[in-house]
């Protein structure tokens, strides 16, 4: 948002759309580690408004990009509540991208959206129409309306569904009483839930788990019954919070086939003893997920040196407990896939050499470790920290710069800075250098399109080519979304 009259315009806008775009990757408006939940909250307010009355178009495709959830639920909403602002093709264009994306939220994400939709009072013929065929897409209606109950009613009542006549489901939402049993298998689960322990076998294990604390069912018991039908996230929440006492339910997961940073963040949540019993499960586990995400990028990228921060501050917050620690981890396991076999080397800040036993913990000595990292002589160079080089203070940057302007003018390692955490006050992710690349990430497995999409921070490709990679973006998460809809 450079308001200098010498400006370049193209360049201006072009630092503006990476600016939303690292925003809305990293940021929820939850507390960070040093910025209140309240700073966030209006920091992000101010750059979706800024983006979408100045640069609606990209406004609408940050929807195809690897944003966050919280981002791409806001981003729908303000191009719902503004849909007087566009013309009718791009209408017609945004609501293609709206389709696309609401298929890929969770579906609780969604219904909290529609009852945001709802309480701004936006209910035109197009809005109901998005909302109707989201909800006619769903794989199974009687599930939703047992499991996101409250959702349901409210999105049916806003884009004025027929569930109000003579079918079971309208029964089941609007009259609850009405039947004495229910055909479908899971609405008459719920019903007999209220007075039968048994029947929580057969719901949801969020819903079976509502019945148990009405109950006062044992959460042993609770597992014994539900574990069958729990989800993979589901059994990875039950083991973090380790509530399976003696005796309680095989809450067993199979780690290596959970999404990398959500694996790295439950090895993490394990003490030191822990990780040193379960050594050989944790780090293949890890490294599958890798090998799966790195998919076919695996070994392509030569040698490669990665600065990793383990310092204090990856602790994050308590919304957000230790999640740029995880992310690094995760980049680690990655990076060791990307590389060529053999050739990557982990730097962590504390000068930990395991990663498994990595915690948050000092200061962040970015700077030395970025020169340890160039002194390999790698092909690239990554560096995954919040950006807050303290030891001394802004030594990475001076490093990176006479290294990127005097040392490696012509680019021979390409270097790149990966950062987790969105800083309010700055309406960015914190830069180490400006002769460095910098996009924020929350999930490692986006590493390699936030590595192509970081290049257009140098300024050397210009608006044109960004728009360009924005519109071949639109055009394949659009045709992947329509394509999996009629699969």
């Amino acid at each position: 948002m450079d308001t200098g009259t010498g400006a370049d315009p193209g360049r201006v806008a072009a630092e503006d759309v990476l600016l939303f775009v690292n925003a809305a990757i990293t940021a929820t408006g939850q507390r960070e580690f040093r910025s209140t939940a309240d700073q966030q909250r209006l920091s992000l307010d101010f750059l979706h408004e800024y983006v979408r009355v100045n640069y609606r178009r990209v406004y609408a495709a940050a929807l195809a990009l690897d944003i966050n959830d919280h981002n791409a639920a806001r981003i729908v909403l303000g191009l719902l509540e503004h849909a007087a602002d566009a013309s009718p093709e791009e209408r017609r264009a945004e609501g293609r991208l709206i389709a696309a994306r609401l298929a890929k939220l969770p579906p609780q994400r969604v219904y909290r959206l529609f009852r945001a939709v709802r309480s701004a009072g936006v209910n035109n013929r197009r809005t109901r129409a998005i909302m109707r065929d989201w909800l006619a897409a769903r794989p199974d209606p009687a599930h939703d309306a047992v499991k996101y109950r409250a959702g349901v009613k409210a999105t049916a009542r806003h884009a004025h569904l027929g569930l109000g006549g003579d079918g079971e489901l309208g029964d089941f939402l609007f009259r609850p009483g009405r039947r004495a049993r229910y055909e479908h298998r899971l609405l008459d689960a719920w019903r007999r839930a209220h007075y039968e322990q048994g029947a929580l076998a057969e719901l949801p294990f969020t819903v079976a788990e509502g019945f148990a604390a009405r109950r006062g069912t044992e959460r042993a018991d609770l597992l014994e019954l539900a574990a069958p039908r729990m989800t993979r996230l589901e059994r990875l929440r039950t083991l973090e919070r380790r509530t399976a006492g003696p005796g309680g339910a095989d809450v067993s997961v199979d780690l290596a086939a959970m999404p990398l940073t959500r694996l790295a963040l439950y090895v993490l949540s394990l003490g030191t003893e822990d990780r040193l019993a379960r050594r050989a499960e944790l780090t293949g586990a890890l490294r599958a997920a890798a090998r799966r995400a790195a998919g076919p990028h695996a070994g392509s990228w030569g040698r490669v040196a990665a600065v990793l921060d383990d310092s204090y501050s990856a602790s994050g917050s308590g919304e957000k407990r230790r999640r740029p620690l995880a992310v690094a981890l995760a980049c680690s396991f990655l990076l060791e896939q990307l590389a060529a076999p053999g050739a990557c080397a982990g730097l962590w800040t504390s000068g930990r050499t395991d990663p498994l036993l990595v915690r948050p913990w000092g200061p962040t000595p970015l700077g030395m470790r970025v020169l340890d990292a160039l002194e390999l002589c790698p092909d690239r160079l990554v560096v995954v920290s919040d950006g807050w080089d303290n030891a001394p203070p802004g030594l990475a940057g001076e490093v990176l710069r006479v290294w990127r302007t005097r040392l490696d003018p012509d680019r021979r390692t390409a270097v790149v800075h990966l950062n987790p955490v969105y800083d309010a006050d700055g309406f960015d992710v914190r830069r180490l250098a400006p002769e460095v690349p910098t996009a924020g990430i929350r999930d490692a497995e986006d590493l390699p399109a936030l590595v192509e999409l970081a290049g257009f921070a140098e300024g050397r490709t210009g608006a044109a080519a960004l728009h360009a990679y924005l519109d071949r973006q639109v055009a394949r998460f659009v045709h992947d979304g329509e394509t999996g809809a009629t699969a």
